[in-house]
């Protein structure tokens, strides 16, 4: 099955967000900086996308505030799925309040938003640095 070029060593990132319009910046800036991307619109499709993408999925960025299930909780199961897959969160909440919540744990990698690319970038870098490191 013919393959798109360059997305062998690109990583692959699962953008889960329920406002279109985020999600779709998030696409967008993500392809621009060389990421491959997945979306979804809620936890159901994420894990369908966990449990049916053919390749591999580097990093879940998710949203805490989803419908229905925290993005906590969506990353517990996606991670069952998908072990080696790294998470970043996504949130209006302060992280001292999402861990106090018990939403995330305390090494959870969260980045605020409004956030910028740079620094939604630089989230994804540390991860797949962190990754990468023997």
């Amino acid at each position: 099955m013919p393959q798109a070029p360059d997305t062998d060593d690109r990583p692959t990132v699962l953008v889960v967000d329920d406002e279109e319009d985020l999600r779709d910046i998030m696409r967008r800036m993500l392809e621009r900086r060389g990421f491959s991307t997945l979306v979804a619109g809620d936890p159901q499709q994420a894990i369908a996308v966990c449990r049916d993408h053919p390749g591999e999925i580097d990093i879940l960025v998710t949203d805490l505030g989803l419908p229905g299930v925290s993005g906590g909780e969506l990353s517990r199961s996606a991670t069952e799925l998908r072990p080696d897959m790294r998470v970043v969160y996504i949130s209006g909440l302060p992280k001292e309040m999402a861990v106090a919540d018990g939403l995330i744990e305390p090494d959870a990698l969260l980045v605020k938003k409004p956030f910028s690319t740079e620094l939604l970038i630089e989230a994804l870098r540390s991860v797949l640095t962190e990754n990468a490191a023997p």
